[in-house]
């Protein structure tokens, strides 16, 4: 049987994007490996990637497996990878994407991400931290963006966009733009639905991504007094009511609401269930039943940050 077509969208500057992704945050050596290689078997053709996950390496092995065997060609995939905290200053970010190909064996990346608006001391590692706080860079995101769209003009990625910007972080990043970002990746589903958000991004030509749209049940500080998206039961009445289950609904949301979706999964019978997706849809009247559910949380919020001058999810941006 031949691999299923995923549908594309259109970006700002004419290239295309597949609607479904594969995420890979969490994800381990071996279960990456196997999660890249079945979700390319089935048809996955947007593996969404980043530096700071620690697995470009496992991810490039796969990728590469599969050119090998002809499986597929390069040119019929769409990777992503993301820019990491530490490498703001614009001197080190051809470099970091340079580190970033070379784990992936790639020449080139479809869509380069600045993975979050505030930056980290440079050269202590990935994670530089004084007391369990993390160590601070006030380079300025814009001064970071000019030098990923040099990135575009020397051919090391056709795309750029931003992660977890708020609205008037993407303002400040369109004013000074000579190219546009395509996307922005933020935490999204019916608890968090980034109406505000996505409403300006549709507005200004930028696609949305939705990462965690499952709530991410398996993230590392989870609490268990944290509503579990997945057992919601309006959540639950829908996927009965259209015999499908509960993270596929999270996803089809997702899509009609015209964004892109990256689910993280490294078990093959769900990497296929999550693209099981595309033979319903919901109407207007359904979309808004769930966008009702949004009550603002948040399950990544890096609160650990929340004194950095340039992180995002302060109040009054969202």
């Amino acid at each position: 049987m031949a691999p299923f077509k995923i549908p594309k969208i259109t970006l700002n500057n004419k290239l295309s994007i597949p609607v479904l992704g594969l995420g890979t945050w969490k994800a381990k050596s071996k279960e990456v490996i196997k999660a890249v290689t079945t979700a390319i078997d089935l048809g996955y053709r947007h593996i969404d990637c980043a530096l700071v996950y620690e697995n470009e390496p496992d991810v490039g092995k796969a990728i590469q497996s599969k050119i090998k065997d002809k499986v597929i060609g390069r040119n019929d995939l769409f990777i992503t990878g993301k820019l990491w905290n530490t490498f703001h200053r614009p001197d080190l970010v051809e470099d970091a994407i340079k580190t970033s190909l070379c784990n992936l064996k790639l020449d080139y990346l479809d869509l380069y991400l600045i993975h979050w608006p505030m930056a980290y001391r440079e050269g202590h590692g990935l994670f530089p931290m004084f007391r369990n706080k993390a160590l601070h860079s006030h380079v300025h995101y814009n001064a970071t963006w000019k030098a990923m769209e040099e990135l575009v003009r020397k051919g090391y990625t056709k795309s750029i966009g931003v992660s977890n910007f708020n609205v008037k972080q993407l303002d400040d990043v369109l004013r000074c733009a000579c190219i546009k970002p395509v996307t922005n990746q933020v935490e999204c589903h019916p608890y968090l639905n980034q109406e505000r958000l996505l409403n300006y991004c549709k507005a200004n030509q930028i696609i949305l991504t939705a990462y965690s749209p499952l709530g991410s049940p398996d993230r590392p500080w989870a609490n268990t007094n944290d509503p579990i998206l997945l057992e919601d039961k309006k959540i639950l009445c829908m996927a009965k009511r259209f015999s499908k289950t509960p993270a596929q609904i999270l996803l089809r949301y997702q899509i009609d609401r015209g964004n892109v979706v990256i689910p993280k999964s490294v078990t093959p019978s769900r990497i296929k269930e999550n693209m099981e997706i595309f033979d319903f849809s919901f109407t207007c009247k359904e979309i808004q039943q769930l966008n009702a559910l949004n009550c603002g949380r948040r399950y990544v919020a890096l609160a650990g940050d929340s004194n950095h001058p340039h992180y995002p999810f302060t109040e009054c941006f969202n």
